[in-house]
């Protein structure tokens, strides 16, 4: 199994790069949104320190690229094209299994569907640039420190430890799917009911002058009513929907596993995969 060739590249070294470039994913990603947040947060889908998405993007950029390796130009090129289509199917995946979004770029020009955009992709071409020129040769050397029998055995006990998990955190996301899909519906019903109300509050007003014909106990009511729903606005804007439902999947979190919990405060746009799926089913009606 150890020499079996992918690519003109043995298995062994396959998966010493892999878990290595997922680590260097790990390290970097995690920093980045640390920095941004100003704490500590553990990205990845994983708990361990394996950002797995940088290791298979790595392997596979590099892999299918290597033969232009030395020309720059097309491997930046390249590097879009791979890593861009890498990632737009990582995340129909990701969505389509979990029906949870891990990363979104609605708010990014040149987005497509926010799960690729411009921005992203540029800088996909770069690090080709750099996977070539540091990086790679950073990894082989790494591998050559220590002996085949050593990577073996890292080998087997690394990727023992991580399938089991990649278990617990895929439990974790399917039992974490569920629940936002039933926070989303009550959200959803209580946007329904208070349409309602705001649709009888303005046909009532259309009739003003009858409430003022009919005295004051009916347009008291007339006026406690419309007086509710002026709050009911504000408490059921998008912004205030939006912070009831993060404060709501955090309480919830807050009793589940360490899992739920990470991913809860490491990936704000979970919903945005159920609301995908949602009209996506509507769509199809």
């Amino acid at each position: 199994m150890w020499d079996t060739r992918i690519a003109g590249v043995a298995m062994y070294n396959i998966i010493q790069w892999f878990y290595l470039y997922s680590f260097l994913g790990w390290v970097w990603e995690t920093c980045y949104v640390s920095a941004k947040s100003r704490k500590f947060v553990n990205r990845g889908f994983i708990s361990g320190p394996l950002c797995t998405i940088y290791g298979c993007g790595a392997l596979s950029v590099y892999l299918i690229l290597r033969p232009l390796n030395g020309q720059w130009p097309l491997l930046f090129v390249g590097g879009i094209l791979v890593a861009t289509v890498l990632e737009y199917i990582t995340a129909v995946l990701m969505e389509s299994i979990f029906h949870t979004s891990w990363w979104d770029y609605s708010d990014k020009r040149f987005n497509f569907q926010g799960r690729i955009c411009l921005g992203a992709s540029l800088g996909w071409g770069g690090f080709t640039l750099l996977l070539f020129l540091v990086f790679q040769p950073f990894v082989e050397w790494v591998v050559g420190l220590y002996s085949r029998q050593v990577g073996e055995f890292l080998a087997v006990v690394v990727t023992a430890g991580w399938l089991t998990d990649c278990t617990f955190s895929a439990m974790a996301a399917f039992r974490l799917s569920g629940k936002l899909a039933s926070l989303e519906q009550l959200l959803e019903e209580k946007r329904q009911e208070f349409a309602r109300q705001l649709a009888k509050a303005e046909r009532l007003e259309r009739h003003r002058e009858f409430f003022e014909e009919a005295g004051e106990s009916l347009e008291k009511l007339r006026e406690n009513l419309s007086n509710t729903l002026a709050d009911s606005r504000e408490a059921w804007s998008d912004s205030s929907l939006h912070k009831a439902l993060e404060e709501s999947k955090r309480q919830w979190a807050a009793k589940e596993s360490h899992n739920i919990r990470r991913f809860v405060k490491s990936y704000p746009h979970l919903n945005r995969g159920y609301r995908l799926r949602k009209n996506h089913w509507k769509g199809t009606k």
